[in-house]
């Protein structure tokens, strides 16, 4: 692995550690936070995946057209599209007033980073 590329990884765990301990807090739990680091964590190992394949992504929050040029070497894919879609949303909205994400919806963030996650490090051969 490259050393930009692992450093994508470790970018992409911090978050995702962020997110699965602020969703177990107890005492004013940050909602908002595990939704965001969720995001996060997808788009850095997106990042990650595309820094491998040398293909250049420029700055960008949408899942959804990172996938698209990821699908140039990982056509298979196509089936996470539902879930950045859906992660999305929680680049920007959670993080200014008018959206506040629930307990509900950080969980099912949490849900779809797992996934995300799972499958990217399977593709670049990184044991769970």
């Amino acid at each position: 692995m490259k050393p930009l590329t692992r450093e994508w990884v470790e970018k992409a765990e911090g978050d995702f550690a962020t997110a699965r301990r602020e969703l177990r807090v107890r005492k004013a739990p940050n909602y908002d936070a595990v939704c965001f680091h969720a995001q996060q964590c997808a788009e850095k190992y997106l990042k990650a995946r595309l820094q491998e394949a040398d293909i250049p992504f420029g700055r960008t929050h949408n899942l959804p057209a990172l996938l698209d040029l990821l699908l140039l070497v990982e056509p298979a894919l196509e089936t996470l599209r539902r879930h950045l879609r859906a992660l999305t949303v929680f680049a920007v909205g959670v993080r200014y007033p008018g959206e506040a994400a629930d307990k509900a919806e950080a969980q099912e963030a949490l849900r779809l980073c797992r996934t995300v996650r799972r499958c990217l490090r399977l593709y670049m051969s990184i044991e769970s």
